[in-house]
């Protein structure tokens, strides 16, 4: 039987269904040095407020990050610190969340790891398995779900001057390369969902041709993932040089992305994104 391409199945056997309407992916941060909202939640009982409170508003899924991934990033942590920062999050919103679906943002397999044993539904990778090939096995042993997501370069180089001969054909065989890798490992087909990386090594304009070409990346026959908020092409595009200040830019490149055909929205703004997407949801369905 093929697999749906709106669905994606996470930990426990449960299914996202994008026909039913966008996933909302909230932003959780646990980090001081975020583009966007570094500080903001790297005390552990702000974090755990701000997941309740982006529950609360719709997100379907919280996805909790311990290190950031700006570009020109300096640090790296260690397996140690980042597991510091995420584990009391993760370990909480476990418990006051049970019905919400809880994604770690991490290449390393040992956070991984220790991440699904707390009970998080969902792995998102930046580096789609490149830093760490043992983390596919550890989301299969899950039966998690799993993000792979385009980067050209590292945060640390990926802005210098990144080019491409032909951005979607390059996207695209980037990511259907990494799905083999991760199905190899054993990670179901319907686990997988993929995300072009919009800001991970492109320039504004880069950015942007993702977002009208996004029906293309659909050939991959698996749910698209777009995390646009607040991000600097947004700036760049309405002169808005504070990213907490591109909320109505956000919004936009959210409902943009979905017209085009994506699944899964990673925002900031969740209560604002789940009453446009409504909007949007509707006019999609009766199309």
């Amino acid at each position: 039987m093929a697999v749906s391409s709106q669905i994606w199945r996470v930990r426990g056997g449960r299914e996202l269904d994008a026909g039913e309407h966008t996933i909302i992916m909230g932003v959780l941060n646990v980090t001081p040095d975020s583009f966007s909202d570094g500080g903001v939640h790297f005390d552990a009982a702000n974090a755990i407020r701000s997941g309740e409170e982006m529950a609360a508003e719709g997100a379907d899924i919280l996805d909790i990050g311990g290190e950031s991934s700006r570009p020109g990033r300096a640090e790296e942590l260690t397996d140690a610190q980042e597991w510091e920062r995420i584990a009391p999050v993760l370990i909480e919103l476990r418990r006051r969340l049970p019905g919400v679906v809880l994604s770690v943002d991490t290449y390393r397999e040992e956070t991984a790891r220790r991440a699904l044993a707390e009970g998080a539904d969902v792995i998102n990778d930046i580096y789609a398995l490149r830093r760490s090939p043992g983390l596919a096995a550890a989301v299969a042993e899950a039966g998690a779900g799993l993000v792979l997501m385009h980067m050209q370069g590292d945060p640390a180089t990926m802005q210098q001057e990144p080019q491409y001969g032909d951005l979607l054909v390059e996207v695209k065989d980037f990511l259907q390369e990494r799905m083999d890798v991760a199905r190899a490992a054993g990670v179901a087909e319907e686990a997988i969902v993929v995300d072009p990386g919009i800001g991970f090594g492109k320039t504004y304009r880069h950015n942007v041709q993702l977002l009208a070409g996004l029906e293309y990346l659909r050939l991959l026959q698996r749910p698209l993932v777009v995390g646009a908020s607040r991000k600097a092409f947004l700036g760049h595009l309405t002169g808005v040089s504070d990213a907490g200040d591109r909320a109505e830019a956000s919004l936009a490149a959210a409902c943009a992305a979905v017209m085009a055909g994506a699944s899964v929205v990673r925002v900031h703004d969740v209560k604002a994104t789940r009453r446009a997407l409504a909007v949007i949801d509707a006019v999609r369905a009766e199309m």
